[in-house]
């Protein structure tokens, strides 16, 4: 069954290229985003797996861990992580999941047999600290992630997840937000001293309330 947004993430026990791996404990009280690719080996999971690595330090910072899953084994991603690192100029540095027995990929639904029976999607699963599925985004195979957009996103949610905010179209760290229409005027007084403009009686725009 596919995961839905507030869904508890399923929690799982795996080999990982970082040793013996529980998800739920993994992530602690933090933030994750799990992603899969379809296979070891080749070229479009090479770029992102490299590019990934160089995120990692502004997930850091974000109080999230990354870790990546495919149905092939363990060995079989430590030989590849060697030409990740030599082609993308990269250190692979987080746990990528070893899953022959499709047993993660069938947790969350990572497997659309319409695209492949054997190989997995690029599906993303941002996770939030009580470990509810917070956001999924479903790549086809041929297309390669935006990696700078999943942190976009991780962003939007972390902000609205402690302001009564939305995030507007294309927005990014620091730029004005929409106060969320359940907060009325009179509350937002308080809420958002640096004032607003009210586009709409629904549309009202304010500073990102945390700069």
């Amino acid at each position: 069954m596919a995961i839905r947004l507030g869904d508890i993430a399923p929690d799982f026990t795996a080999d990982t290229t970082e040793g013996t791996v529980n998800f739920h404990e993994y992530l602690g009280d933090g933030w994750g985003v799990l992603f899969s690719h379809p296979k070891d080996f080749t070229p479009v999971c090479t770029t992102e797996l490299g590019y990934m690595s160089k995120l990692t330090d502004e997930f850091k910072k974000r109080n999230t861990k990354v870790i990546a899953v495919s149905v092939d084994p363990v060995d079989s991603h430590k030989e590849w992580v060697k030409d990740i690192n030599e082609t993308q100029n990269a250190n692979v540095n987080y746990p990528i999941i070893g899953d022959p027995d499709k047993k993660v990929a069938d947790l969350y639904d990572m497997i659309h047999p319409n695209a492949s029976d054997t190989a997995t999607v690029r599906s993303v699963f941002i996770v939030g600290p009580d470990k509810k599925v917070k956001l999924t985004i479903t790549y086809p195979a041929s297309t390669g992630r935006n990696f700078d957009e999943i942190l976009r996103v991780l962003d939007s949610l972390q902000l609205t997840a402690n302001y009564s905010v939305a995030t507007p179209v294309n927005w990014k760290e620091g730029e004005d937000v929409i106060i969320v229409p359940a907060v009325s005027d009179e509350d937002a007084k308080a809420k958002f001293p640096k004032g607003w403009k009210a586009l709409k009686p629904y549309l009202r725009v304010t500073p990102q309330p945390n700069k």
